[in-house]
Order: structure tokens, then C-alpha cells, then sequence
């Protein structure tokens, strides 16, 4: 019979693997970015906003911190990197000086706040389990606050009955995403720092879902009365970022 471990890790590398796939998401957005030499009007907070989620949860993932925790690590240090890549991007692309200047203010402002949760923590709280709670506290608000994101975009559905701008796939794999880790936190080692975020995940990815069925029809009736230039929508300009990893909201507004 095969062991509650050995499930949990399958389902945990299945995990990493959907969560690299919405990590990856917004790429094309930053080919089109290098193509043309402007980030134009998309946003960094979504990117800002996932790079200290990751961070917060590569702490959590540290042996220090909550033990046995590995693939929750491996996950989210290689969503940082590539967070980080899209971030010195946009510094190189951005329009104007004081567009990289915020932008590298915030990103060392968080950066340093994630050094010093760890700092304080890890040499203030002496108890593994206690350290567990309060890291995984922070991370669980963070990634709550998050998930507001896709709630305005499903309103916009309802008021437009159109899906334009939450195509099907990418709701697709933040509702496996969501789901996947939502088992993972509860096979073997119980885990509600995990569970908490990534259940709420799988019902917003569900409820989106839902909608996509509801108003696909009436979309297309709307794209054949009055054909519209497709935009390119990065990842949570439509979805639910996922706790393991986070990805905030991206909308297209300046920085």
C-alpha cells in the first residue's frame, strides 16, 4: 500500500509543476516589453507583490522555520527567480527615471523586510512551532489580500457577460493549482497555513470557472457584433494567484 508520504510528495511535485506553468504565464508579456523597448502601462505591483510573497514563503519552506517542507521551497525560490527576472526587465524598459527609482525602492524596501522577518524570527523565537505560526501567519494574510485581485475581474464579467478578458486555460490551471495544494496540506502532515489560502484558490478558480460556462456564448455573440483588438492580459489580470506560488493581479496601470 502505498504511504501517505509518498502521495503527499507526488502531489507536491505535480504541484510545482502547475505552479511553474502560471509562474511562466506572463513571458510572453515580457517578449512583447523586450520587442518593443516600453513596459508601457503595465504594472509592476503584481510582480512586486508576488517576488516578497515568494519570499515570505522560501522562509517557511527553511528547515529553520517549518521542517519538511522542501518542495514548498523549491517551488517558490524558483517563482523568485523568475520574478526577478521580470522585475530587472521592467527596470531596463521602464520610461523614466522615476518609474525605476520607485520601482527599485519598493523591491529593496521588500527585500529587506522579508531579511528582517527572517532575522527576528529565527534568532527571537526559539520554538520551531512557534516560528511555524508566525511565518505562516504572515504568509496566509499576504496571499488573502492577494485573492481580492480576481473578485473585481469576475465582477466585470457579470456586469459585461463577456469573458474577453479571463480566457479559460489560465482560469483552468489556477483552479488545479489551488486544488492540488489544498490536497497537499491535508495528506499526511496537515498543513493550515497552506490549506487556508490555497482552498480559498480553488473555489475562486472554481467560481471562475463557472463563469467562463455562464457567459462563454454571449461573449462570442458580442465579438461577432462588434470585433475588438485583442490586449494581451498578463496572469492575474484574470486569475487567482496561488499561495504556493503567489502571483498578484496584472493590471494595466502605470507603476
Amino acid at each position: 500500500m502505498i504511504s501517505a508520504t509518498v502521495i503527499r510528495t507526488v502531489v507536491g511535485i505535480l504541484g510545482n509543476i502547475i505552479s511553474l506553468v502560471l509562474f511562466l504565464s506572463p513571458l510572453k508579456t515580457f517578449v512583447n516589453i523586450c520587442k518593443k523597448g516600453s513596459v508601457e502601462q503595465f504594472s509592476s505591483m503584481p510582480y512586486l507583490a508576488t517576488i516578497f510573497n515568494c519570499g515570505m514563503w522560501i522562509l517557511y519552506g527553511l528547515p529553520m522555520f517549518h521542517p519538511n517542507a522542501i518542495l514548498v521551497l523549491t517551488i517558490n525560490g524558483t517563482g523568485f527567480v523568475i520574478e526577478a527576472v521580470f522585475l530587472v526587465l521592467y527596470l531596463v524598459y521602464s520610461d523614466s527615471k522615476k518609474q525605476r527609482l520607485k520601482l527599485g525602492s519598493i523591491l529593496a524596501g521588500e527585500l529587506g523586510l522579508v531579511a528582517v522577518v527572517g532575522l527576528l524570527v529565527g534568532t527571537l523565537v526559539k520554538s520551531v512551532k512557534q516560528r511555524t505560526t508566525i511565518i505562516g501567519s504572515v504568509c496566509m494574510v499576504g496571499c488573502f489580500l492577494m485573492y481580492a485581485a480576481p473578485l473585481s475581474v469576475m465582477r466585470m464579467v457579470i456586469t459585461t457577460k463577456s469573458v474577453k478578458y479571463m480566457p479559460f486555460l489560465l482560469s483552468l490551471f489556477s483552479f488545479l493549482n489551488g486544488l492540488c495544494w489544498t490536497c497537499y496540506a491535508l495528506i499526511g502532515q496537515f498543513d493550515p497555513y497552506i490549506l487556508a489560502p490555497n482552498g480559498l484558490g480553488a473555489l475562486l478558480g472554481a467560481a471562475q470557472l463557472i463563469l467562463y460556462a455562464t457567459y462563454y456564448k454571449s461573449s462570442k455573440a458580442q465579438e461577432l457584433e462588434l470585433p475588438v483588438k485583442n490586449n494581451e492580459v498578463g496572469l492575474a489580470q484574470i486569475t487567482t494567484a496561488p499561495a504556493l506560488p503567489s502571483a498578484g493581479p496584472r493590471v494595466s496601470k502605470p507603476v
